[in-house]
């Protein structure tokens, strides 16, 4: 596979998605996705240590905003993910289902898959994925639980088999041998119209992991805008997914308490020229540290209270408008708007670093209603997160042998 291949990411509020509810405004839809990135929190900033050691354990299920169609096992099964960037393990409801969520699409049939190989409870990745166990000395294939922090779970086999994704370029890519879980037992908060998640994290069992050394270890995505419905975005791998030429930056990815999350370094943001600091916050303890999360399934960028408050103000102070109170509660830097309308603003540039990522109108604010545009920022207790609204319109590269997170000024509707 050594070259690169693309596939499509689907916005799951999209009307190209299976997710798609006609009968939700796409101000109701926001408004959901908005509440899904507070909820997102518990899935980066555990509270206690045993969650950091067992990072899948406080995974929010079903937060990820962005889909992705793969298919398992041989003949190929096509089934519908949640593309994940803060977590690890690809997962599938599988047959025969002991007690699973209701899924609309057929469910994968292990027993149909030449391809199909249960891991033995005696390898070296049964005991990397969070908890597992196996249930007696005849019977030695690993079974995996993730419990989620919503009260949300997965049990079942963990398994090797042939994963196919479809490029937009109209071929196939077969993976071979990836670690899969094959659900048997899962409920919770999960849509009926998916079947799972799949983990492109940092960890050792993540697709983006495993199949790593076929994809130069790289990976990108270009988000189109949230308006956007003729085109959607896409996911690059390997030589596809190099992110460089007039306009790129790159900051370091920073190792983290959890291999799983990519942590990033951001000193400070700017409202046209007046910066503001972020590493003399209070709640920074270790300037050498990450102190902020990219993450594709995020919809808000969330900032320390104290920074916040700054930040806000300084966007506020250079915004001519009639400012008003919107009725969703969660943001409060909101102005009177016409539909379509663009909000005059100074450019926010978000300095990480080694990295000053510039960003407009689209990635700063946000239409709440027909009458209302809101700034796509949040104040968060715990934690901060670098959300996909804030991505909108850059090509973002990973890239690990260099261990880097790059951005690019792009027009992600024409790639």
């Amino acid at each position: 596979m050594k070259g690169g291949f693309s596939v499509q990411l689907i916005h799951r509020d999209s009307p190209n998605s299976p997710f798609y509810n006609p009968t939700e405004t796409p101000f109701q839809q926001l408004h959901k996705a908005f509440q899904r990135s507070f909820h997102r929190v518990n899935h980066f900033y555990p509270k206690s240590k045993a969650s950091q050691e067992t990072p899948q354990s406080v995974i929010s299920s079903n937060q990820g905003e962005y889909l992705v169609k793969y298919s398992i096992g041989t003949p190929p099964f096509e089934v519908i993910g949640i593309a994940d960037t803060g977590s690890d393990l690809v997962w599938s409801q599988c047959k025969p289902c002991d007690q699973c969520y209701n899924q609309k699409s057929p469910l994968f049939d292990p027993s149909k898959s030449s391809t199909y190989k249960p891991v033995s409870c005696y390898s070296r990745v049964c005991g990397l994925v969070g908890e597992t166990s196996c249930h007696s000395d005849s019977d030695s294939s690993c079974e995996y639980t993730i419990s989620y922090g919503d009260g949300s779970h997965s049990e079942g086999t963990l398994a090797f088999d042939t994963l196919t994704l479809d490029s937009t370029t109209g071929l196939e890519w077969t993976l071979l041998d990836i670690p899969i879980g094959c659900g048997v037992n899962n409920a919770g908060t999960f849509d009926s119209q998916g079947s799972g998640i799949v983990g492109l994290g940092g960890g050792v069992v993540s697709l983006i992991t495993q199949i790593g050394p076929s994809i130069d270890f790289k990976f990108s995505y270009c988000l189109v805008p949230m308006s956007e419905s003729k085109t959607t975005s896409k996911l690059n791998f390997g030589k596809n997914a190099v992110v460089a030429g007039p306009g790129t930056v790159s900051t370091p990815i920073i190792t983290g308490s959890v291999e799983t999350f990519y942590y990033l370094r951001l000193e400070g943001m700017s409202v046209g020229t007046k910066r503001i600091e972020l590493l003399d916050d209070s709640t920074i303890s270790n300037v050498t540290d990450g102190n902020i999360i990219i993450d594709s399934g995020t919809t808000l960028t969330l900032l320390p209270q104290s920074f916040y408050s700054k930040l806000e103000s300084a966007v506020a102070s250079r915004i001519i408008l009639e400012r008003v109170n919107s009725t969703n509660e969660i943001l409060s830097l909101c102005y009177k708007s016409t539909p379509n309308s663009v909000i005059e603003v100074p450019p926010v540039t978000a300095h990480f670093t080694g990295a000053d990522v510039v960003l407009n109108s689209l990635n700063t604010f946000v239409s709440v209603s027909e009458e209302v545009s809101c700034f796509a920022f949040a104040p968060i207790a715990t934690g901060s997160i670098f959300g996909n609204i804030a991505q909108i319109n850059h090509l973002v590269g990973y890239d690990f042998v260099k261990k880097t997170v790059s951005f690019k000024p792009t027009d992600c509707t024409k790639i």
